[in-house]
């Protein structure tokens, strides 16, 4: 792949980034927390730095922002049948055929990233692929633009002098977030694959189907006491929701942070991998919108008390029911930008598991598209696929559809045990590194992609 790919155009950095080995990348990797620009209050090693904050430029940014997006088509590489008896097993769980730079369980891609610069709070869209794997600068900061909607006019961060905790961490307040930094937020959409999961849960042979019990409800069944009676559950093998958490699905969301900050070093930036704020603070959560403010305003459901969420949830009185509030979606401009599959945004948990089933199955579902699948497979190999490999069973459909619902009529909320929209909590900071201060105090404080970063990329 060349950087001049696609348009013709050369630039010195791209190439530079495109021949850089990945081993010395990987090994050479070091967090760089001081950007240009900033002071470090450190005693007899304190520094100040006689520079002004330097943003990152727009094809630094779109190399970034490249990384959260899609980077072709995955492929259904797994058996059909069980081997022990050739009976047909599930073979299509996948949510999405879209692939990213990391993997993704049941390829969910339920990461969606917020980007944070001085000109304001980006929302990134997930843009189809490519035609082609284009490396272009042109190409690059196109589909850059693209991908951007401008969620606040401004950098997302509290009000001055409220960096304490519990917005901030530690030391973390004095560098996190500073003028001329980029942040790369991730939020990871539990909501449809928490319906995905409990269905490739549920496709295991008889005698191995969990039953699925409630933790935060004495351990009864978890809207499966019909499905424990006609054997489809076996009643020996109990799984708890609580121990299901988030079933996985945020791990995608660290995989692809790591891959930024690997790229991100190697086009000699600083890159730091850290806390965020506070993520009930950043996302807007009721409890702390009044002294916070309303920050990134995502949308919040806060479940009717009930008098057992006493002993379920630990909420001693009606007026403490936002203790439970969890985020739902995002909407900006009249669009949803992120929306879960749970009520408000569908009548019943009913629907909202018939929605998923239907993105899968459905006339429009994934499974349905001939033409996507023609382009994985070679010759007539698409068409065998989607004819050979099993679907979910109707009883998986049904016993999943009833522990949703159940979930949802018991607690108030989907799911009850994790949030709909997750957090991890850590958020990407890319900065131009301040080399004066890392040649002052450290033996091999930059990499020669540092030292070399302004050559490349101002030319």
């Amino acid at each position: 792949m060349s950087a001049s790919e696609g348009t013709g155009r050369r630039h010195p950095g791209l190439e530079e980034l495109l021949a850089r080995p990945l081993l010395r990348t990987v090994f050479g990797r070091r967090t760089h927390r001081v950007s240009r620009g900033a002071s470090v209050p450190a005693g007899s090693m304190s520094y100040g730095s006689p520079h002004r904050p330097r943003p990152l430029d727009e094809l630094e940014e779109a190399v970034l922002i490249a990384l959260t997006g899609s980077s072709g088509l995955t492929m259904p590489d797994r058996p059909f049948e069980d081997p022990r008896d050739h009976k047909p097993i599930m073979a299509k769980p996948n949510l999405n055929m879209t692939g990213r730079t990391a993997g993704s369980p049941d390829n969910a891609q339920a990461t969606h990233f917020f980007m944070i610069n001085d000109s304001g709070t980006y929302y990134l869209r997930k843009l189809p692929p490519a035609p082609e794997a284009a490396f272009d600068p042109d190409t690059l900061v196109e589909r850059a633009r693209a991908a951007k909607v401008r969620v606040l006019d401004h950098r997302l961060d509290v009000a001055e002098g409220m960096r304490d905790f519990p917005a901030y961490l530690d030391s973390n307040r004095f560098l996190s977030n500073l003028p001329g930094t980029t942040l790369f937020l991730p939020v990871v959409d539990l909501s449809h694959q928490y319906v995905n999961a409990l269905m490739y849960l549920l496709t295991q042979p008889d005698g191995a189907r969990p039953t699925l019990v409630d933790d935060r409800n004495f351990y009864r069944p978890a809207g499966v006491r019909k499905w424990i009676d006609n054997g489809f559950l076996n009643p020996d093998i109990k799984m708890p929701l609580g121990a299901l958490g988030p079933m996985r699905t945020q791990i995608e969301a660290d995989l692809l942070l790591q891959n930024m900050m690997l790229v991100a070093d190697a086009m000699g930036l600083g890159a730091w991998i850290h806390a965020t704020i506070s993520p009930q603070i950043m996302l807007g959560d009721p409890k702390f919108s009044r002294a916070y403010g309303r920050m990134l305003g995502f949308d919040f459901v806060t479940p009717r008390f009930r008098p057992l969420d006493v002993l379920r949830w630990q909420v001693p009185l009606p007026k403490y029911a936002a203790l439970r509030a969890h985020p739902v979606g995002l909407r900006s401009g009249g669009e949803h930008l992120i929306k879960a599959a749970c009520p408000p945004h569908y009548p019943s948990m009913r629907e909202a598991v018939d929605s998923v089933i239907r993105s899968k199955f459905g006339e429009d579902g994934i499974y349905a598209d001939k033409e996507l699948f023609g382009r994985v497979y070679k010759g007539d190999y698409a068409r065998r696929y989607l004819a050979e490999a099993s679907e979910y069973d109707r009883q998986v459909v049904d016993c999943a559809r009833d522990i949703c619902v159940y979930i949802h009529e018991t607690h108030g909320r989907f799911p009850a045990h994790t949030d709909a929209v997750h957090v991890p909590g850590v958020w990407l900071q890319a900065h131009h590194v301040e080399t004066e201060y890392y040649d002052r105090f450290f033996r091999g404080g930059l990499t020669d992609a540092h030292r070399r970063h302004a050559e490349h990329w101002d030319a």
